[in-house]
């Protein structure tokens, strides 16, 4: 959600600059323009949504419970993906079956503490570069991690992991830059908005 994530504040900038003649609901409307990025409108949200279509239609939901200084450290390898090479690797027949309602259900009540986790572009992204199934299993399991849960972000090649990994945050990052070809590791937090406000980052807790 990179490029269209700056839409979405190229949007929002330009109309609280303009004393905010466009509602929020009129920059949602804009925003279900494929030219402008399929995932834009989800970050008109709150930041908690139930999505579909394409990602454009976007039902809000409340805060899932979890706390607001849990860590994700996003894993960017320096292997990159095609999507629609990702696309073209998947087999409809192999989609998780699990409802999206359902899983919406197990992820407001348990928030991250469960394993009902689903991205049905990891299968066909591993075929494609088998060393991104290496770095979520290293991560998940041979590493020793023990973070809360490991998913691919969307078709690639960015694999998130929840948590505070076993070890410590430097001896986590040298460990797996010293395995995989890595172009970076970053720290990152969950973030809401409210009202007319944008995103801010969290404040740590006392």
């Amino acid at each position: 959600g990179g490029g269209s994530s700056n839409a979405a504040a190229a949007l929002f900038g330009a109309n609280a600059l303009c004393g905010r003649p466009a509602t929020n609901q009129d920059l949602i409307k804009w925003t279900e323009d494929p030219v402008i990025g399929s995932d834009a409108t989800f970050f008109l949200s709150e930041g908690t949504a139930y999505c579909t279509g394409r990602g454009e239609v976007i039902t809000p939901v409340g805060a899932l419970p979890v706390p607001a200084n849990m860590p994700i450290f996003l894993v960017k390898p320096r292997v990159g993906l095609s999507t629609p090479k990702v696309f073209k690797a998947m087999d409809l027949e192999g989609l998780d079956k699990t409802p999206p309602e359902e899983l919406l259900r197990i992820f407001q009540e348990k928030g991250i503490d469960h394993e009902t986790w689903v991205n049905d572009l990891e299968t066909p992204a591993f075929k494609v570069a088998p060393e991104l199934g290496e770095l979520k299993q290293f991560l998940a399991k041979d590493g020793s991690f023990n973070f809360r849960a490991v998913l691919m972000s969307g078709s690639g090649s960015t694999i998130y992991a929840i948590g505070e990994p076993k070890g410590g945050e430097e001896a986590f990052k040298k460990a797996v830059k010293d395995k995989f070809n890595i172009e970076g590791i970053w720290r990152a937090n969950l973030v809401r908005r409210a009202g007319d406000e944008w995103y801010k980052a969290p404040t740590a807790s006392p």
